[in-house]
């Protein structure tokens, strides 16, 4: 299966962004594991085709855009945190797509844990300025990256901020972007009595975390946020979750 085949498999799950003159090339991947990075290189076809599969955990992903290749596209970006619009304009994206054999599957969470790992330990590797949860269309700062999500692969809670973006409506509301990946539903938060913006914020965190652990809403529900209090949820069929604070 060639590179333009394997591209229409699986669409990308994220994406490391580099300046121009730092993206990384088929060679520093292939010395990846020699100094100790937990991935083992699968398949490694010219380096002329900018591609290369990577084993982690006994799965596989797809790394397109690589240095002497054709370069992978730019996905849209509505939130950025840590970095800046006009440098991520400028910069060169490598994207990580789920293997052939992970087709369908891009949303479970153990495909997410091991691409987390492997966005960590390729960014330690090269001069990565961000990484970007595509589904999300979100771009973090490596380290920022990494304090997030290196506690959940630990054991740790869900790391909301990694994987979901949050923007504010204009009636003051919460809208998630990047949870449907996880449990097919995103969700619109409405302020309660407080009118408290920080408040706000962290349910909103918490919520993501209730609703990847609990599943799709179904059907009118209150869910009990730790450190937040209560929130009532609706849903219809093909429209996002209404949430409101109790």
């Amino acid at each position: 299966m060639d590179a333009s085949d394997r591209s229409a498999v699986c669409a990308p799950l994220a994406a490391l962004l580099y300046r121009a003159e730092a993206l990384p090339a088929l060679a520093d991947v292939l010395n990846g594991p020699k100094r100790g990075f937990g991935y083992s290189v699968s398949h490694a076809p010219d380096a002329s085709e900018g591609w290369v599969e990577l084993l982690a955990s006994g799965l596989t992903f797809d790394l397109h855009g690589l240095k002497d290749g054709p370069s992978a596209p730019a996905s849209p970006i509505a939130t950025t945190i840590g970095l800046s619009q006009p440098d991520i304009g400028e910069m060169r994206w490598l994207t990580l797509a789920p293997g052939p054999h992970l087709a369908g599957a891009g949303g479970l969470l153990p495909v997410i844990r091991v691409a987390a790992m492997l966005l960590i330990e390729l960014a330690e590797m090269s001069q990565a300025e961000g990484i970007s949860w595509i589904p999300a269309h979100l771009v973090l700062k490596p380290g920022l990256f990494g304090q997030a999500v290196l506690p959940w692969l630990e054991g740790g809670p869900f790391p909301a901020p990694a994987f979901v973006a949050m923007h504010r409506l204009d009636d003051g509301s919460m809208a998630s972007r990047g949870l449907n990946l996880l449990m097919g539903q995103e969700f619109i938060l409405q302020p309660g009595k407080s009118e408290d913006a920080s408040l706000l914020a962290r349910t909103a965190v918490r919520l993501v975390d209730w609703l990847v652990a609990h599943g799709p809403v179904l059907q009118p529900t209150r869910a009990i946020l730790a450190g937040t209090g209560a929130v009532s949820l609706e849903a219809q069929f093909g429209s996002p979750i209404l949430a409101r604070c109790d």
